[in-house]
């Protein structure tokens, strides 16, 4: 009960925090709102105030608003996608972007977007309009399937295999993306550039009701999981003494964690690293137990993307710096860090 309490305390603390950086947020950016403040611009929305003007309510609603939401959402699921594959492979290197998740996700949604007019018009109406994240997930989790078959045998997940595996799948991903640059047109090229730095700036509501929906299907069937992750620290053989179904829980992290970045590179492009920040310093805090570090790392996650999105709209004002720089840029040391402090079980 006190482990749970104590559990309660630091989650509705970060909560909290996520709230007021959340209304922060909502007050940078260039636009005048003649002297009222954007949060009472928010509030007039909501209430339905007819006297509040539309490049008010579009500004404050349909682009911050629904920015900083994006933000909580995507960092929250690669957060947990990467908590997700660490526990499940015993192994603080195992995120989306390293093993070669982002990539496959990358490089479908890229061939979707060059040559999905050439068939796009033979297909249903619904998987016309979501194309491009339908192949993100295909391409997340055709990734998945191929590092979990290179890197595993005998039941046993070889560390060294897995991330080298990863790097020849990025690699092998990027290179046919930057053919497919190459041979774009301008319109096409834009779109590649935007997954390739990744941005939040063509966040819409649509699109905040889809990773919606995405998060509370992931949650239900992730966040229960610290107790069989904590059991797989063990070794699978010991879990499955403890009563685990260790092929039932790597089918499900596997396929969930597909379809999260999946849909995070659809709407978001490449923002990598999230996923390795965020369970590393929690795992500093509270060890490897997953009982504490998937709930919080849900909520830590949409932190950190959220401080990163809204310094990469601040800094270089009135443009925007790819948030994906930014997160790299955070990323590149704690990685360093990490092969420093594990080089030798690595």
């Amino acid at each position: 009960m006190k482990t749970q309490n104590k559990l309660y305390f630091y989650f509705v603390t970060s909560v909290l925090l996520l709230v007021i950086l959340a209304i922060v947020a909502l007050y940078v950016g260039v636009y005048d709102f003649n002297g009222v403040s954007p949060f009472t611009v928010l509030i007039q929305f909501i209430q339905g105030d007819p006297n509040l003007q539309l490049s008010d309510k579009y500004v404050i609603w349909d682009v911050r608003a629904s920015r900083i939401v994006m933000a909580i959402l995507v960092g929250s699921m690669l957060a947990v996608s990467g908590t997700s594959l660490q526990g499940l492979f015993k192994n603080p290197l195992a995120t989306g972007d390293l093993i070669g998740l982002t990539s496959g996700a990358t490089l479908l949604a890229a061939i979707s977007i060059v040559l999905g007019g050439y068939f796009k018009e033979y297909l249903p109406e619904m998987v016309q309009f979501s194309l491009t994240g339908i192949a993100a997930f295909i391409g997340a989790l055709l990734a998945m399937m191929l590092v979990y078959r290179i890197s595993t045998s005998g039941g046993k997940t070889n560390v060294v295999m897995m991330l080298l595996s990863g790097v020849a799948i990025t690699a092998i991903g990027f290179s046919i993306t930057g053919f497919l640059i190459y041979i774009s047109k301008d319109e096409q090229l834009r779109d590649l550039t935007f997954w390739n730095m990744g941005s939040l700036a063509a966040a819409t509501w649509t699109k905040n009701i889809v990773l919606a929906v995405v998060v509370i299907i992931s949650y239900t069937v992730l966040l229960p999981k610290g107790k069989a992750l904590n059991a797989m620290m063990l070794g699978e053989k010991d879990a499955q003494h403890l009563g685990i179904n260790v092929e039932k829980l790597k089918k499900q992290i596997v396929i969930i964690t597909a379809l999260m970045v999946g849909t995070c590179v659809a709407f978001s492009g490449t923002i990598g690293f999230v996923g390795l920040i965020v369970p590393y310093i929690l795992r500093l805090l509270f060890k490897s137990n997953y009982t504490f570090i998937l709930p919080l790392s849900a909520v830590c996650g949409s932190i950190l993307l959220l401080v990163a999105d809204t310094f990469s709209r601040s800094i270089v004002q009135p443009s925007e710096l790819p948030i994906g720089i930014l997160t790299a840029l955070m990323g590149g040391p704690i990685f360093i860090a990490i092969l420093i402090k594990f080089k030798k079980s690595l």
